[in-house]
């Protein structure tokens, strides 16, 4: 015969707290997460700043995101984070050959992810492969 056993739950009691950067997102460059999603240019009839759609900002607002770490994915692997500073149409471009051999342009790069990272109140991750550095050297 088993013997029962009691459970007390006092909510008055502080417990652990878990780090709220557990709870962090990334995007990525699959499909219109970025081009369309995040990004539509400073030119788009869809209310933006600076080019970055201020309904997906409020959507994410909402979600209270700690952290959203970018590139996302195998696009990491061939990104340089120099390659997405500076004027836009003096950035080089690349091909994409994880996602289809897309050109990307580098319009939405590592300055448009802080100011999208600003924008949200989350704090920036950024991806980097030892890939990519090798191949640059």
């Amino acid at each position: 015969m088993s013997t029962p056993t009691k459970v007390v739950i006092d909510l008055d009691v502080p417990g652990p707290t878990i780090n709220r950067h557990l709870y962090g997102h990334f995007a990525e460059h699959l499909g219109r997460c970025i081009y369309g999603g995040f990004w539509v240019g400073e030119d788009s009839d869809i209310p933006n700043e600076g080019g970055i759609r201020l309904d997906v900002v409020e959507a994410l607002r909402a979600l209270d995101i700690p952290n959203l770490r970018w590139p996302g994915g195998c696009f990491a692997d061939d990104y340089h984070w120099r390659d997405g500073i500076g004027p836009r149409e003096q950035r080089p471009s690349m091909v994409n050959s994880h996602w289809g051999d897309v050109v990307e342009d580098n319009s939405f790069g590592t300055h448009e992810f802080m100011a999208l990272c600003e924008l949200l109140g989350a704090d920036p991750t950024s991806a980097a492969t030892s890939a990519r550095a090798r191949r640059r050297r």
